[in-house]
C-alpha cells in the first residue's frame, strides 16, 4: 500500500476521531457508553495506523499527524487532573523544548536572515558612512551619538524603560510570527530589517573606535532577546513554508495545525523577553564597568544552554515514561 492509498483508506476514520475528541472534551464527564465504545474503537484503529505509518512512512507528514491525533486521544482517555501551575511548568520545561528542538532548522534560518541583513548593512556603512542615513530610520540616525554612549548610565527610569522595551520586543516577535500567514514573506522582511538596524549601528560605532563599548551595551540583554526573536521568526517561517508547500494535506489543515505549534513556540518566548527587558532596563544602563556587562552576557548564554539541556533531559524522561 502506498502513501496515497493509506491516507485515502483511513482518512474518514481520522476525521471522525477528531470530531469525537472535540465532542467529548465539551461534554466533559457526560459520556455515554456508546460514546466511549465508539471513541475506543477509533482510537485503537488510529494507534494501529500510527504504528503502520511509523514503519512504512516514518518521514512523512501523515506520521506526525497521526502521532498528534493518538496523543490527544490518549490524553483524553487517561488524562490526570493536574494544577495549572504543573501545566505551566510542564509546558516550559518539556513541551516548549520539544517544539524548539523539533523545529531548530527554521530558527536557524531566521538567525541566518538576521545575520545577512546585519552583515550587508555593516559593510555598506563602512564603505560609505552616508549610507547610514538611508539605512536607519531618521529618528535613530539623527539622534545616535557614539561619543555620548554611557553618559546617561544610572540616570534612566529603569522600570519604565524595562516595560517599554519588553512591549516593543514582544510586538516585533508577534509580527515575525504573524508574518507566516503571508507565506513567510513578512517574517523574512522583519528578520532582515532588524539585522540591518543592528549592522548599521555596529558600523557607526566601529568608525568611532567604540566597538567594544557598543557591544557591551548590546549583548547583556541581546543574547536572550535575539534568541527569542529568532524563535518567533522561525515559527513564522515554518508556518509560511507549510502554507507554500502543503504536500499531501490542504493549506487550511496546515494553517490550523502549524499555527497551533507556532503559537506555542511564541508563548514560550515570553519569559525570555521578560528577562531581556529586565536586563535591558536595569543592568544595561547601570553605572557598572563594561567588563561586568560582558560577564552578564556570558551568564545569560550559559543560562540558555543549561535551560535547553535540562529541558532535553526532562523531555527524554517524559517520552520514556509515556
Amino acid at each position: 500500500m502506498n502513501l496515497k492509498q493509506f491516507i485515502k483508506q483511513h482518512r474518514e476514520d481520522w476525521k471522525l476521531l477528531e470530531q469525537l475528541i472535540n465532542v467529548l472534551q465539551k461534554r466533559k464527564n457526560t459520556y455515554t457508553a456508546a460514546d466511549i465504545e465508539h471513541f475506543n474503537r477509533l482510537y485503537q484503529k488510529a494507534a494501529q495506523n500510527l504504528s503502520y505509518s511509523q514503519t512504512y512512512f516514518p518521514k512523512e507528514e501523515v506520521t506526525e499527524y497521526l502521532n498528534g491525533l493518538v496523543s490527544k486521544s490518549h490524553n483524553l482517555l487517561y488524562k490526570d487532573q493536574i494544577s495549572s501551575f504543573k501545566q505551566i511548568r510542564h509546558f516550559f520545561s518539556t513541551t516548549f523544548i520539544g517544539l524548539l528542538l523539533g523545529q531548530w532548522k527554521a530558527v536557524a534560518i531566521a538567525m541566518l536572515l538576521f545575520s545577512l541583513g546585519a552583515i550587508g548593512s555593516f559593510f555598506s556603512v563602512i564603505n560609505d558612512p552616508l549610507n547610514l542615513y538611508s539605512i536607519l530610520p531618521a529618528e535613530i540616525a539623527q539622534n545616535v551619538d557614539p561619543n555620548q554612549l554611557g553618559s546617561g548610565d544610572g540616570a534612566v527610569d529603569s522600570p519604565l524603560m524595562s516595560a517599554s522595551i519588553m512591549t516593543n520586543n514582544i510586538q516585533v516577535a508577534i509580527l515575525a510570527f504573524a508574518g507566516g500567514v503571508t507565506f513567510g514573506l513578512l517574517t523574512v522582511y522583519v528578520m532582515i530589517y532588524n539585522g540591518i538596524i543592528i549592522g548599521a549601528l555596529a558600523a557607526l560605532f566601529w568608525q568611532y573606535g567604540k566597538t567594544y563599548d557598543f557591544w557591551a551595551y548590546i549583548v547583556p540583554h541581546g543574547m536572550i532577546e535575539l534568541t527569542a526573536i529568532f524563535i518567533a521568526g522561525g515559527a513564522g517561517l515554518l508556518m509560511g513554508y507549510k502554507l507554500l508547500v502543503p504536500g499531501q494535506f490542504s493549506r487550511s489543515f496546515h494553517l490550523k495545525h502549524q499555527a497551533k505549534r507556532s503559537v506555542q513556540l511564541l508563548l514560550g518566548t515570553i519569559p525570555l523577553f521578560i528577562i531581556a527587558g529586565i536586563i535591558e532596563g536595569f543592568i544595561t544602563p547601570a553605572a557598572i564597568s563594561l567588563e561586568w556587562k560582558y560577564i552578564v552576557a556570558i551568564l545569560t548564554v550559559l543560562g540558555l544552554i543549561l535551560y535547553v539541556l535540562i529541558g532535553k533531559i526532562l523531555l527524554k524522561r517524559s517520552v520514556s515514561n509515556s
